[in-house]
């Protein structure tokens, strides 16, 4: 994982959470996957909100 500051393709989250970059698209559109924000037509994510998502999905599974 990169800098905290530095904002995080869909490709790279993917390759972070080993999940296909389509399935992050659908977890979006379902409103179930980490937080992302539209930077003009690019899809980005911040890597405290990845992780944050990441701590509560443990917690549910737990």
């Amino acid at each position: 994982m990169g800098d905290s500051r530095r904002l995080a393709t869909p490709e790279e989250v993917s390759e972070y959470l080993t999940v296909p970059v389509a399935t992050l698209y659908q977890w979006r559109h379902r409103g179930i996957g980490p937080r992302a924000s539209k930077v003009g037509r690019h899809l980005r994510y911040r890597w405290p909100d990845v992780e944050k998502w990441l701590d509560e999905q443990s917690k549910v599974a737990a």
